[in-house]
């Protein structure tokens, strides 16, 4: 064989050998009480192979203890988490990517040392999980800190090391509690592109945010949580479906009169434009006659609602 067959053969091979096999996380009927208080309450839903799935949901909503579940962390009251359609086992925990609520870094030991020594626990070599380490540490802009102790970084770098932690190997599923907290918008960016760089090879990937406009832009599903129950869940477009139709209004004249239409809810009037919620069939089509029979009309278009509307729609 020639050795520019050979040369071929590689790199007709090369994408198949970065496959991996990867499946669903399904959560049925997660349930933990802690004494009295029901923390996480009948959760399910599941983290699609190959998608980013955001979890959302106030302070003390249940998000947390519901990963510390997924993650073996904590063992659930009632319920159970599925990896490929059967009961989740620790050797499939072993190959995820976990990002905990709390930094679980030594602060007076070396970025590079302690990254290699974490990645050896996963079962990496040492000379993969340098590879492994020192790669990430370029992609997120920590080549030159690498030597550092953790204690001497800001937060948003201690961030990106915890995140480098959860990220190296090749995991199976990614499971990342806040991993967008304290970083700037550079590093963001950076994440942001590393996650899609997973899910592209099959790799289920569930992360828990605040930042409602973050989630939106990045994520395929949703899952919004409230006192320990899922309110909301699906793609940006299904949720969007089920929000109260907005319009904006601009006419000719003064628009404070929007307030006495019937089935029609006033959100905000400035001048001659308002801001309207159609809360009954037909009530648009009454304003818009309305409104055309005092003047001119400028504008009457639905309003995109956005990931905070809906938010607080279904959590009110």
């Amino acid at each position: 064989m020639s050795t520019s067959g050979d040369t071929a053969t590689t790199t007709l091979t090369r994408p198949a050998a970065r496959q991996r096999a990867t499946s669903d996380i399904e959560l049925r009927h997660l349930t933990r009480s802690f004494g009295e208080i029901r923390a996480v309450d009948d959760v399910s839903f599941t983290v699609t192979a190959g998608q980013l799935t955001g979890f959302v949901g106030g302070n003390g909503a249940g998000k947390t203890t519901t990963m510390r579940m997924l993650m073996g962390v904590l063992s659930p009251t009632a319920g159970e988490v599925l990896w490929g359609g059967r009961p989740i086992t620790a050797l499939d925990r072993r190959r995820f990517g976990y990002m905990p609520e709390e930094r679980g870094l030594y602060p007076k030991q070396g970025v590079l040392d302690q990254l290699v020594y974490l990645g050896r626990l996963r079962g990496l070599s040492a000379s993969a999980a340098r590879s492994s380490v020192t790669t990430h540490l370029e992609r997120l802009g920590l080549a030159e800190r690498a030597k550092d102790h953790v204690e001497k970084l800001s937060l948003g770098n201690q961030q990106r090391v915890q995140i480098i932690a959860a990220l190296m190997g090749e995991p199976r599923a990614l499971v990342l509690d806040e991993p967008f907290s304290g970083l700037d918008p550079a590093a963001v960016d950076n994440m942001a592109d590393l996650l899609r760089e997973h899910t592209a090879h099959g790799v289920p990937v569930l992360f828990s945010s605040h930042q409602l406009d973050l989630v939106e832009r990045l994520c395929e599903r949703l899952v919004v949580l409230a006192t320990g129950r899922v309110v909301a869940a699906g793609t940006p477009d299904e949720l969007r479906a089920t929000s109260v139709s907005r319009h904006r209004l601009v006419l000719s004249g003064d628009a404070g009169w929007v307030r006495g239409i019937t089935g029609v809810h006033a959100v905000d009037v400035d001048g001659h434009t308002a801001l309207i919620e159609v809360v009954e069939p037909g009530a648009g089509r009454a304003l818009l006659e309305e409104a055309l029979r005092r003047g001119e009309v400028h504008e009457f278009s639905p309003q995109r609602p956005s990931l905070a509307q809906i938010y607080r729609e279904v959590t009110a």
